[in-house]
């Protein structure tokens, strides 16, 4: 038996502020989106590297307050790119866990959490 990839998808509320978040932010690129007809509700995929969500406005693909785990070789690094931009909600902080991982968590406007992480010995 196999699984293949999992992508998790998260609520958002308003285009804009999902753009100028996850895409200008976080650094994410958009690779698609749909509406069924230009009044209807957004739905897209973003991608960084091999980290893919979609994202929607639908109110019965998701509940705000989501959490997911992001893992990464470039926590530092990517910490670095996030402090560097001009986004004025969030000053994200790398915190050594007791589980042996470093975590940087950044919630999204819409109350979804992301936990970029990644395995650091005891």
């Amino acid at each position: 038996m196999s699984f293949g990839k999992t992508t998790p998808v998260l609520r958002i509320f308003d285009e804009a502020k999902a753009v100028e978040f996850y895409v200008d932010f976080l650094g994410f690129k958009i690779d698609w989106q749909h509406r069924f007809a230009a009044s209807s509700p957004l739905y897209l995929q973003i991608s960084r590297g091999e980290c893919v969500l979609h994202l929607s406005e639908h109110h019965d693909d998701s509940a705000p307050g989501a959490a997911l785990r992001i893992e990464t070789e470039e926590l530092e690094q990517f910490q670095q790119q996030l402090l560097a931009t001009e986004y004025g909600f969030s000053h994200p902080q790398i915190q050594v866990m007791p589980w042996g991982s470093q975590d940087l968590t950044i919630a999204d406007p819409f109350g979804n959490r992301l936990v970029f992480t990644n395995a650091i010995s005891l």
